[in-house]
């Protein structure tokens, strides 16, 4: 019998309602003769009873603030996870289903003693293959791992989808679930686009880079693990029963669209409220680059969208932090100049790989909005604008539009003959 992972998110558990949805989708993965690895994520999202931020903010209105350590913080964040599995256990047992709950560190997830947000050090996945061959649901709570010395540690944000998509690959899974709130993947935010057409299939690269981009219905990190062994990953909806966008390695869309994927561009993604900050050299500073890049490092602080030329530098960095990198440079006798609150916009395809005049058509769409472009850069499979923040969702809705992604070829039936 084949293995599969099935991973449900805060949203898809924070009601009465969507958990009967989640039994649905597992009674229906039983029935085409599936053994189950059920990953959860706490319920809800922040301010319902028992997800993760809420349990963060209990600690917060201490008349000292936060002032959990990172170890005991990782035990407070344990039991959101905790409090689902079991929820979920007993819903399926009403339903005549065998189940069994692991914690992470149970289910032989071992992490590194980063606190807060652990790695993956190695799974060793008996305990739930044991459980399997006894004709069980196993249900993993979302995560959360252990050090080889026991100690309970969470895997950041997007832990649950990596969870579920390590687990996936230690099993052999011949697919992973992902269910959210949203039916698969879209060409662009549809809050922002109207006419934003839903994917059937994205390759791997494609959905890294559209996740590391704004995206943000599935967490790169999960993504690029399922990579590594070619193990495919579904984003689908709690709400309905359709496939969803499948995402594979690029010869399997190729081969389950029978055709090459001939597709220039996938999407458009953004990303608000970043400050681009440029530092000018005089003749002869060479070292620059270093001493900037070193005393952001030094700080804390994280730099994206580098430009590096003999004449100086630009970077941005989060508008939250830019007083901050402000303030360094200013003692490092630099003379920055900020442009606070802009967006970074994305356009994404793993067609874009040698293919002239894609950068001119985005000057062509941007320039007839009057949207100046800030700062740009590129890589094989995606192009990078910077822009006014008020003109975001103009340039996003425009580059949809230049490169006709409300009208995209959709391929039948992605998902049938997947190994």
């Amino acid at each position: 019998m084949k293995i599969r992972v099935q991973k449900f998110g805060g949203t898809s558990l924070a009601t009465p309602e969507l958990r009967a949805r989640v039994v649905h989708h597992i009674k229906s993965a039983l029935e085409e003769g599936c053994r189950l690895a059920v990953v959860v994520s706490a319920m809800g999202r922040k301010g319902d009873p028992y997800a993760t931020d809420t349990l963060l903010d209990l600690v917060g209105q201490n008349e000292n603030g936060q002032t959990l350590p990172p170890r005991e913080q990782d035990l407070l964040l344990s039991c959101g996870e905790i409090i689902s599995a079991t929820t979920l256990a007993s819903l399926l047992k009403n339903e005549g289903i065998d189940t069994c709950v692991l914690t992470g560190g149970q289910a032989g997830i071992i992490t590194n003693n980063d606190y807060t947000n652990a790695q993956i050090v190695t799974i060793n996945p008996n305990r739930i293959r044991e459980e399997l061959d006894k004709g069980k649901v196993v249900i993993v709570t979302g995560f959360q791992g252990r050090t080889t010395d026991g100690e309970i540690t969470t895997l950041g944000r997007g832990g649950s989808d990596t969870t579920a998509t390590a687990l996936g690959v230690a099993l052999n899974a011949d697919i992973v679930d992902i269910f959210t709130d949203v039916d698969g993947i879209m060409t662009a935010d549809p809050r922002i686009v109207e006419d934003a057409s839903p994917l059937e299939t994205v390759t791997y690269t494609e959905m890294c880079n559209l996740a590391f981009q704004g995206a943000k219905v599935i967490h790169p990190r999960a993504v690029e693990l399922a990579m590594q062994t070619n193990v495919p990953i579904r984003v689908r909806s709690t709400w309905t029963d359709n496939p969803g966008t499948l995402v594979c390695s690029t010869t399997e869309a190729n081969r389950l669209a029978g055709e090459v994927n001939d597709r220039l561009i996938t999407g458009i993604t953004q990303v608000p409220n970043v400050t681009q900050i440029k530092v000018n050299a005089k003749e002869g500073q060479y070292d620059i680059p270093l001493r900037v890049f070193k005393a952001m490092a030094e700080n804390g602080i994280s730099v994206d969208f580098i430009n590096v030329n003999p004449s100086g530098l630009a970077y941005t960095v989060y508008d939250h932090v830019a007083d901050k990198a402000e303030e360094i440079l200013h003692g490092m006798e630099l003379e920055p100049i900020l442009h606070r609150g802009c967006a970074k916009v994305s356009t994404v395809g793993a067609g874009i790989a040698g293919v002239p005049g894609v950068m001119s058509k985005i000057a062509e769409a941007l320039t007839q909005e009057d949207i100046q472009i800030l700062q740009s850069a590129d890589s094989h499979t995606t192009i990078w604008v910077l822009v006014r923040g008020e003109d975001m969702a103009k340039a996003v809705r425009a580059l949809h539009r230049q490169f006709n992604l409300h009208n995209i070829h959709l391929h039948e039936n992605p998902v049938n003959g997947l190994r």
